[in-house]
């Protein structure tokens, strides 16, 4: 069964039912760990910090965007990881569970970006066909 399951989120509706997904696999098998890696991406990081100088820090703003994440396995007793990532998302996802001997890779089937998506290919495409491990995409 799968022990080190890796779960790309973004807060998106998308990478919310994959957490929902993700958390359900892990349950089957107390010794699965899910990994939760966000990505941010430095050009929107630098936008990000010129409009939020003044309210509440990008750290806090990213640990609040998890929170959700992160109450639902501790709740369901689930053992979990955060990884943040800094870079385009497709190629650092697929970087981080090809270095990493993920078991499954779950993702939301539409970030937060879905008009970049639509327009360049999808991340979650990209993931799907680079990734070494199995990859659950979720509606």
């Amino acid at each position: 069964m799968y022990k080190k399951i890796l779960l790309a989120y973004d807060g998106s509706e998308h990478s919310k039912r994959a957490a929902e997904n993700a958390i359900k696999i892990a349950k089957c098998n107390s010794e699965s760990k899910v990994e939760i890696v966000y990505v941010v991406d430095s050009n929107k990081a630098k936008h990000d910090v010129l409009n939020n100088w003044n309210t509440m820090s990008l750290e806090e703003k990213r640990k609040e965007l998890l929170t959700g994440v992160t109450k639902i396995a501790t709740d369901e007793g689930v053992e979990y990881t955060i990884q943040i990532l800094q870079g385009e998302a497709g190629p650092s996802i697929i970087k981080y569970a090809n270095d990493n001997d993920v078991d499954l890779l779950i993702i939301g089937s539409r970030g937060l970006d879905g008009i970049q998506g639509f327009v360049l290919g999808s991340v979650s495409h990209k993931v799907a066909k680079r990734a070494n491990c199995p990859v659950m995409i979720v509606k």
